[in-house]
């Protein structure tokens, strides 16, 4: 998924997640600011923060998922897996962090653990469609990495190339799209 997206999804498995509660409103909103202003170092600083600041707050699960997005902005990645498995043991229901998480194991090109992630994400909340999307782009790399390899195996299957030559093109990214001619 180019980057562009998988920041844009995260916004909206975060904006989804944070309008589930609002106890702590000026907490989440001041680490989701920092977080679309590209300051994730700053926003895991005050997810951290406010998670040591009592036992109740360690356990919240909107903060520590604030955390493990500001993680990935950060490079973070391991600590990131870690902090989304976390919340999965605890809070199976969620479906955010497995979609969160999925997208990391996708820029790994671990798409077999995405596709599982994902496929919980979307059955614990089977109206989400960020998980949807994510799982669509999922099957179609599956899909391009099966093609290739059947091209591998028959370079003169002619079934096989205009497969293969539509989906390299729909999972190119936007602005390097042909565009159609009116």
């Amino acid at each position: 998924m180019p980057s562009s997206l998988t920041q844009a999804l995260r916004l909206l498995a975060l904006a989804a997640l944070l309008g589930a509660g609002a106890a702590h409103a000026d907490d989440y909103a001041n680490v989701n600011q920092l977080l679309r202003a590209g300051k994730p170092a700053e926003a895991l600083a005050s997810a951290e923060k406010y998670l040591a600041a009592d036992a109740a707050k360690a356990r919240d699960p909107q903060m520590r998922f604030l955390k493990g997005v500001a993680q990935t902005d950060a490079g973070q990645k391991d600590e990131a897996i870690a902090t989304f498995s976390k919340l999965i043991e605890e809070y199976p229901e969620l479906p955010e962090p497995y979609n969160n998480l999925a997208v990391i194991y996708a820029g790994q090109n671990q798409l077999d653990k995405a596709r599982t992630a994902l496929e919980m994400a979307v059955r614990n909340n089977p109206r989400y469609g960020v998980a949807y999307e994510n799982l669509g782009d999922i099957y179609a790399r599956l899909a391009g990495e099966a093609y290739g390899k059947a091209l591998q195996i028959d370079a003169n299957n002619a079934s096989v190339k205009p497969k293969l030559t539509l989906l390299r093109e729909l999972l190119q990214p936007p602005a390097k799209r042909p565009h159609a001619k009116p």
